[in-house]
């Protein structure tokens, strides 16, 4: 605890947050903040901290979020009480889904006036109590400096997640003998460190690979958060076997790598799909089973044993039963099962890659089968090959994405590094794209980022076009625009008789073009194939912001797709006729 000085609750909040290591902050003004905001003037004149002002909390909510899982420290966001904190909520359940660390600073009205329904009072404690890792009410201003410390480790403390901080007004105006609380200095009995011996199931990892004839390796999220890519690449190398992700796993694994199989699920890759079904083990590594991946549960991998190794205890067993599991962080497991190989004299480790090849083999039949196909008919241009251009002209930028066919298409198409794909994928939140990749080009200035959307999800936020144009941040958009709610229509298609309830978005949408100029931002647009490699190198190396308007095949559907309620093997449109091959 460093020495004291007499100073507001705004000053000891700005104070530990800088101390915490953080440079910049995404938010929005109003009334009940103002006080907080003031102080802020000081530190940002004195260069020590950063506001981003966005244009609607959610944009500055979803800007935090992608800010934290592209560097992976923690995204903080300030927001005024009543519509501006509720304005968050859609933000901070997309954070808990994801397992984001970021950290809600939200003004509340004076201690006085809370439960008087006094102006702009809202109880956002209570409503975000479902979606919050953990919250806080600053009632007392001497808890100001251990509250923030605690918010910072319990955001990244096992796994991450969100922590709101409502601060009444007069906290924030209120002085006091101030002292900072350093996160060393903090013990909370629920954030325990793991302390658990996992050496003792070494031995039965290695006998359940000895045993497998057809392994499979099921990456998801909690990898990419556990900086696992390099041990998981030695780790299945090593081993020789086969690699899918979830949505959430992609970049651990060069997906042009023979043991990459892509995505698996919903619209993952064929090959993937089938993998699963017919696998006789599989090890899962920080993913959990969700439904979008297993399709029909009962019939996900119903011919394996199953090693489940995730760092929240309440995943593993939650929707499958494992033979082996193991709580703890993947990096750390994987690394000390690599080093127990190298180091134990206590067996001979017989390497199963010829136990393995007909496996691989078989598999490589299903690729070669079943590819992810690219529409290249001369009448219509598809997304797919824009997106796997795309791909090939950047192969080192960060890709944002909203949410619909052209999430899926960008999963299928474009290879990505690791925390290079930011996407929403537990909740599924349209609008997520474009305010998130501000959050990862403040975090990489200078590096490429690209964000791709359709034409309905642009339309949630496409007010935050104003942030990118302040802070002239060169993002490049990418709007795959089919004039419709392009995942809706497929499934009012497939499922709903092709009634087309409201999933239209012709009328009444923007020109995209004349939208980002009206900006300042180049707009570019994009309807013939024969234009692609020239429009794409322009937007590409074009020195600042610009938006694509891509005019792509209205009625293309996403395929592979597995059905709500079938299994992984049974995929809709996997045949060269429905995926429209030109």
């Amino acid at each position: 605890m460093s020495g004291s000085i007499f100073a507001t609750g705004a000053f000891a909040l700005l104070d530990s947050l800088v101390r915490n290591g953080t440079s910049y902050i995404f938010g929005y003004p109003g009334g009940a903040i103002l006080p907080i905001y003031d102080e802020l003037f000081r530190w940002e004149n004195n260069s020590l901290v950063k506001h981003i002002l966005c244009r609607h909390e959610q944009g500055a909510v979803h800007a935090a979020d992608g800010y934290a899982r592209s560097s992976g420290n923690v995204g903080v966001c300030f927001a005024t009480s009543g519509p501006g904190a509720t304005n968050l909520v859609t933000g901070i359940a997309n954070a808990q889904m994801d397992s984001v660390p970021i950290i809600l600073i939200t003004g509340q009205v004076a201690r006085p006036f809370i439960g008087t329904d006094a102006f702009q009072e809202v109880d956002i404690f209570g409503i975000t109590l479902p979606v919050v890792k953990h919250s806080y009410v600053v009632r007392d201003v001497r808890d100001m400096s251990k509250i923030v410390s605690e918010a910072f480790f319990i955001a990244k403390h096992s796994r991450p997640g969100p922590v709101l901080i409502d601060i009444p007004k007069d906290v924030g105006l209120e002085k006091f003998s101030y002292s900072f609380i350093p996160k060393s200095s903090i013990s909370l009995p629920g954030c325990k460190p793991l302390v658990c011996s996992v050496q003792k199931h070494f031995p039965k990892i290695i006998d359940l690979i000895q045993q497998s004839n057809q392994p499979l390796l099921y990456i998801g999220g909690g990898a990419i958060i556990a900086n696992a890519s390099q041990i998981i690449r030695k780790f299945a190398s090593k081993f020789q076997i086969p690699v899918t992700t979830t949505l959430m796993g992609k970049g651990i694994i060069d997906e042009n790598d023979p043991l990459s199989l892509g995505m698996l699920g919903m619209h993952g890759t064929a090959y993937a799909n089938f993998a699963v079904s017919e696998c006789d083990l599989l090890i899962a590594l920080g993913a959990r089973f969700d439904d979008r991946v297993t399709g029909k549960l009962d019939e996900f991998a119903c011919n394996a044993q199953v090693i489940h190794i995730d760092i929240d205890p309440a995943e593993v067993g939650k929707n499958r039963i494992p033979q082996l599991a193991i709580v703890g962080d993947v990096r750390s497991v994987i690394s000390d099962f690599m080093q127990y190989l190298d180091e134990s004299e206590n067996f001979v480790y017989n390497n199963n890659a010829d136990q393995t090849s007909s496996w691989k083999q078989r598999i490589d039949s299903w690729k070669k089968q079943y590819p992810l196909l690219i529409p290249r008919n001369v009448n219509f241009l598809s997304a797919q090959e824009i997106l796997y251009n795309i791909s090939l002209i950047e192969p080192d930028a960060y890709f944002t994405t909203d949410v619909g066919q052209h999430q899926m298409w960008a999963a299928q198409f474009i290879n990505v590094l690791p925390r290079h794909w930011i996407s929403s994928a537990g909740l599924g939140t349209m609008g997520y794209g474009l305010p998130s990749a501000i959050g990862v080009q403040i975090a990489h200035l200078g590096k490429k980022v690209v964000c791709i959307s359709g034409d309905a999800s642009f339309q949630m936020n496409l007010q935050e076009m104003a942030t990118i144009a302040q802070y002239n941040l060169p993002i490049k958009i990418i709007i795959i625009n089919n004039k419709w709610q392009g995942m809706v229509r497929q499934w009012q298609q497939a499922f709903y008789g092709e009634r087309y309830s409201h999933s239209n978005m012709s009328q009444g949408s923007p020109d995209f073009v004349k939208l980002a100029q009206s900006f300042g931002i180049l707009g570019l647009e994009i309807e013939s194939r024969k234009d692609i490699n020239k429009v794409l190198q322009l937007f590409c190396s074009y020195n600042g912001p610009v938006l694509l308007d891509c005019k792509v095949k209205e009625e293309e559907n996403c395929y592979p797709m597995v059905a709500p309620g079938k299994s992984n093997s049974q995929m809709i449109g996997i045949t060269k006729q429905n995926l429209h091959v030109g």
